[in-house]
């Protein structure tokens, strides 16, 4: 179901004029109109799904194929040299629209356009705890 209120249904719809790539009955594929690189675009589901707890998990499959098949694309096109694909749950995982969405970077070498994170320390003895709860979960 869209949300009226939210602008990635607009834009993944029509509602809204887009320079989109591809869309089928699923999904429409638009250049983001705040690139991190030359060729950044975003692959948004015509229906609303906040982020990826939501999502169906058919639509969600389908999304990423199509990932794969546009960032294979891209990468010939825009002649990179590498590509990221991103796709952030939640404010403090970067989210800033709260409609499912799984942004195409194509990199350059030397883009500065994702910094590198530090790799940091990891705590075995609470990642053991946690590793148990996960099995446990699945």
């Amino acid at each position: 179901m869209k949300n009226p209120d939210c602008i990635f249904c607009k834009l993944a719809n029509g509602d809204i004029p887009t320079m989109s790539l591809y869309e089928d009955e699923n999904f429409n594929v638009i250049f983001d109109a705040g690139p991190a690189t030359f060729g950044h675009a975003l692959i948004m589901p015509k229906e609303h799904y906040a982020n990826i707890y939501e999502i169906d998990e058919e639509i969600l499959g389908k999304a990423y194929k199509l990932a794969k098949k546009l960032a294979t694309v891209m990468t010939d096109v825009f002649q990179a040299d590498g590509f990221n694909l991103l796709q952030n749950n939640g404010e403090a995982a970067g989210q800033s629209v709260f409609h499912f969405h799984i942004h195409l970077i194509p990199r350059y070498k030397g883009d500065g356009a994702i910094a590198p994170w530090k790799p940091g320390e990891q705590d075995t003895e609470k990642l053991t705890e946690a590793l148990q709860k996960i099995k446990a979960a699945l």
